[in-house]
């Protein structure tokens, strides 16, 4: 287990370089980030050089025997290159440049923009690649953040047309995909496709869900060519990228492919502000905590996510060690909070985590967000945490060791989320969330869970969860029907089967191409508005169906496992099991979309049926248990100790703490 911390040589007196990297190894830090927000000190004007600083500071990281991952520094480039190139940088939705001043502002179509990163990354593996103290590469930064995921430039317009004709083939094919026998939008030449932006209304969904993949694609093949240039030039060198964890404007698992492994940046208290409002939903009970952990959930939901993206161990590039300076509340950091979210990362599958930043800034627009040292160079609360976890050491080595091993996997397709954001149909229905009503249900009862693709090898699962497998095609059906008929046990939930890969309402009786399999057909959905709720017997007692409702009618083989109760779909099925092949399988659809606590109950028998270990009573709220191997891990988020029954063992766990037991 590596522990580390950003750093910016460039931002400090270079006689204070050797003290920061004493005080790093004292601390027991052994990585430090450099180099990725740097271009213009290193290449103050085009083709010109400047070296000398970087080696001196890579030299004297070092000397104290710090392991270095290099950034290529394209995330910024300087004002020379967007003042003599402007055709550099992006144009935003609604048709206007954006202009130097901050980052991300380039085009990942740009042929000159390329050509200049090129240029820069080729130079610092010449001279880097073979640095024994460089153990390896991030490329870039945070592809995507501030809304930068998709461009509309005339270089994007070609791009996309181009892409397109390699998807379809034909115009004829293209029309057909996207439907454009609707309001006259028939193309009867390439050159007629645009980006769907500054239109007068609603735009073809279809086209602009093809344009997100188009744009998706984009960042796939700009980061490959980066790739391609370090591996030549860096041969045996780690390359990733950090990733924002449910990020949802780019698709991680395209963008993971090339790399080694996937780091992503934590910020618990500001994502428990900003992401837990795409995560829960807005009438729903957020949990009662210590006001500055963030929110477990959210986190580990994120956390699980950048594991389950390669299906591997991943590392945490940028860590929270303090206030941020983005988010709301920008909420105050006690001690304890960073050893508990360090904690939380190795957990759930961290091999390193590398703290964001060793000193807070004097200047420009993060001077408000926190470091391991204050302005002044004193230490600050992360810092603190970093020493005292000095005895910690030890068992974190060994927990990290050991393999993190889930028998539940959630479904997660970045299609899937795109297609339900563009048409939700029911306000706040949102694919993530729908995902994160059944991860935090798992989390209740202190099941591991890997939140992955589901072109992965599904048969490591004994459940499989799908709570919206929104697109189909006869690829994703079969993959599914031979799971099940392996002996999985799979949970689709509402809304699955009922668009076609190109965004087209399937002609076939839903949920379409999982109809077969399930052995259901949905007749009606209803998105119901609040206070509106169907009645349905389940599990021997009545609750309430609320938010989205859909009426099953079963085949004769299936078994039905709640009814609806209530005019308009009694007494029509509401959940329902079909045995599916010779080893067990089952294949189980359910027709609403549940309360948090009938999601806990429903994961409580699903899992049951599935002969998936949970615990025998509920954790509390605010404590999560996470497995690696022998090991159990309580962390508890709450304001005050919470006693847990594990193992015939009554655990005491201290508020804003960490309990590990073997």
């Amino acid at each position: 287990m590596k522990l580390g911390v950003c750093y910016y040589p460039e931002h400090w007196p270079e006689d204070r370089w050797a003290i920061d990297a004493r005080l790093m190894r004292e601390a027991g830090l052994s990585v430090v980030r450099i180099g990725e927000f740097a271009w213009a000190q290193l290449e103050p004007s085009v083709g010109v050089f400047r070296w000398d600083w970087l080696d001196r500071a890579i030299a004297t990281l070092a000397a104290e025997g710090l392991q270095i991952v290099l950034g290529t520094p394209t995330a910024t480039p300087p004002a020379w290159l967007a003042r003599t190139w402007p055709e550099i940088l992006q144009v935003d939705a609604q048709g206007r440049r954006r202009e130097f001043g901050s980052r991300r502002h380039y085009c990942a179509n740009s042929p000159v923009y390329r050509q200049h990163t090129a240029r820069i990354v080729t130079a610092l593996v010449e001279r880097y690649g073979a640095h024994p103290a460089v153990i390896g590469w991030q490329i870039d930064n945070e592809f995507g953040c501030h809304d930068t995921a998709r461009c509309y430039c005339p270089r994007c317009a070609q791009a996309f047309r181009v892409w397109l004709q390699a998807r379809y083939g034909t115009l004829d094919e293209l029309n057909e995909a996207w439907g454009t026998a609707f309001w006259s939008q028939w193309y009867t030449d390439w050159s007629q496709i645009e980006p769907p932006f500054l239109a007068v209304t609603e735009q073809n969904v279809s086209q602009v869900l093809d344009y997100g993949r188009f744009s998706s694609d984009s960042w796939v093949d700009y980061e490959r060519r980066q790739v391609d240039l370090l591996r030549k030039g860096a041969p045996g060198k780690f390359i990733t990228h950090n990733l924002m964890g449910n990020f949802p404007d780019l698709d991680y698992h395209a963008l993971a492919r090339p790399l080694d492994f996937v780091v992503w940046d934590s910020y618990p208290t500001g994502y428990a502000e900003q992401m837990a409002m795409q995560l829960y939903h807005p009438d729903d009970p957020r949990p009662a905590l210590a006001y500055d952990v963030g929110d477990p959930y959210v986190t580990g939901f994120c956390h699980d996510v950048m594991r389950g993206v390669k299906n591997l161990p991943f590392w945490v590039m940028e860590q929270q060690c303090g206030n941020v300076n983005w988010s709301e509340y920008n909420t105050g950091v006690r001690d304890g909070a960073v050893r508990l979210w360090t904690w939380h990362a190795l957990a759930c599958g961290a091999e390193a985590v590398v703290y964001f930043r060793w000193r807070a800034c004097r200047f420009a627009q993060e001077q408000m967000h926190s470091g391991l040292r204050h302005h002044d160079a004193s230490a600050a609360v992360g810092y603190r945490d970093v020493v005292c976890m000095a005895d910690d050491r030890a068992l974190m080595a060994a927990v990290a060791a050991m393999p993190c091993a889930s028998e539940v996997a959630i479904l997660s397709d970045y299609h899937d989320l795109w297609a339900l954001s563009l048409q939700p149909h029911r306000k706040d229905f949102s694919y993530q969330r729908h995902q994160f009503r059944f991860y935090r249900a798992l989390q209740h009862w202190g099941i591991p869970t890997d939140i992955v693709s589901p072109d992965i090898d599904l048969r490591q699962y004994k459940l499989v969860l799908a709570p919206s497998a929104f697109l189909v095609d006869a690829q994703l059906a079969a993959i599914l029907k031979a799971y099940a008929e392996g002996g999985g046990k799979l949970l689709l939930g509402v809304r699955s089967g009922f668009k076609t890969t190109s965004n087209l309402v399937t002609d076939l009786p839903l949920p379409g191409l999982l109809r077969e399999l399930v052995g259901v057909t949905v007749t009606d959905w209803h998105g119901l508005p609040p206070g509106v709720n169907y009645s349905v017997e389940y599990d021997g007692r009545g609750i309430e169906a609320g938010f989205w409702a859909e009426s099953l009618i079963p085949d004769p083989d299936v078994d039905v496992l709640a009814r609806f109760t209530s005019p308009p779909f009694a007494p029509r099925a509401a959940l329902t099991a079909r045995r599916v092949g010779d080893s067990g399988g089952r294949a189980l659809y359910l027709g609403w979309y549940p309360t948090p606590d009938q999601a806990e109950a429903i994961v409580a028998r699903v899992s049951d049926l599935a002969g998936v270990r949970r615990m025998a009573q509920p954790l509390p709220e605010g404590v999560v248990m996470v497995r690696r191997g022998a090991y159990a891990i309580l962390l508890n988020f709450s304001c005050h100790a919470q006693a847990i029954e594990i193992a015939g063992q009554r655990v005491l766990v201290p508020s804003r703490d960490v309990v590990i037991i073997d």
